[in-house]
């Protein structure tokens, strides 16, 4: 088994985030978004999948309201890509993990 995802909250994103010497797959999500809930185990298999070159955190809009604010998050589920502290690319909705894979290697060499 490879690594999981990681929940961050608003105070540990600076430091987890956008100092990550790696690529970062950022997933706003919420308990009550059924979208969310169905991309979680996607989420999941791509952070063991891609351990070492990419990172995966999953921010709680509800719980870290200032983080997705920040961003310019406004509907869940929704994935931004960050490399070395800069907003890459962002993904708002489910998609299959295919899609998923395929945008997550266009961004990250």
């Amino acid at each position: 088994m490879g690594a999981s995802s990681s929940s961050v909250n608003d105070s540990d994103f600076e430091k987890e985030v956008l100092q990550s010497s790696t690529p970062v797959l950022v997933d706003f999500w919420a308990e009550w978004c059924g979208p969310c809930r169905q991309i979680g185990p996607i989420v999941e298999e791509i952070a063991g999948e891609m351990a070492g070159k990419l990172k995966v955190v999953k921010v709680n809009i509800d719980k870290n309201p200032e983080t997705p604010q920040k961003y310019g998050v406004r509907g869940i589920p929704t994935l931004i890509l960050f490399d070395k502290g800069q907003q890459k690319s962002v993904k708002v909705g489910a998609l299959p993990k295919s899609k998923m894979v395929e945008w997550i290697e266009s961004q990250v060499a």
